[in-house]
């Protein structure tokens, strides 16, 4: 009986082979987002799916990382990002969904009498994320910073 031929990978196919070529090198994602030539946030985004990679920088990272051809096509592919892309059982993201529970009306709020009625873009968007000793356990410090555009009133 023959044999079907395998679908054609998508981003999050991509993703998961990045990520296991990353465990197996032994890499870490600032020496990864050097190859890409971006940020260590934008790039391992951009790696996990959910930022557009050019054929130069999928190229760069598939020799980097020793990826098949097909691996490195689907790393061009559109981003996938929302909910399909992010494991929302995961203790972390499940947390950052907590914190965004608890104080994303105190943020809604704040940013509406900063700003006025609209929204803060993940599109115009920079997200850091650093660690800061402290004697009583370390800290991550999360920046997110988006442009804020206003709604129109027509």
């Amino acid at each position: 009986m023959p044999v079907a031929p395998l679908p054609p990978l998508d981003r999050l196919d991509a993703a998961r082979a990045v990520l296991a070529a990353k465990k197996r090198l032994g890499l870490h994602w600032d020496k990864i987002a050097e190859t890409v030539g971006r940020s260590l946030e934008w790039s391992t985004s951009a790696l996990l799916g959910q930022q557009p990679l050019s054929r130069e920088q999928a190229e760069a990272v598939g020799s980097l990382l020793d990826l098949d051809d097909d691996v490195v096509d689907a790393l061009t592919l559109p981003p996938v990002r929302g909910e399909s892309a992010v494991d929302m059982t995961d203790p972390l993201v499940y947390r950052l969904k907590e914190m965004v529970q608890v104080y994303g009306a105190t943020i809604s709020e704040l940013a509406r009498e900063e700003f006025g009625d609209g929204i803060v873009s993940a599109i115009d968007f920079e997200l850091d994320f650093r660690r800061v000793e402290d004697p009583k356990g370390d800290r991550a410090v999360i920046t997110l910073n988006g442009k804020f555009l206003p709604y129109r009133v027509w």
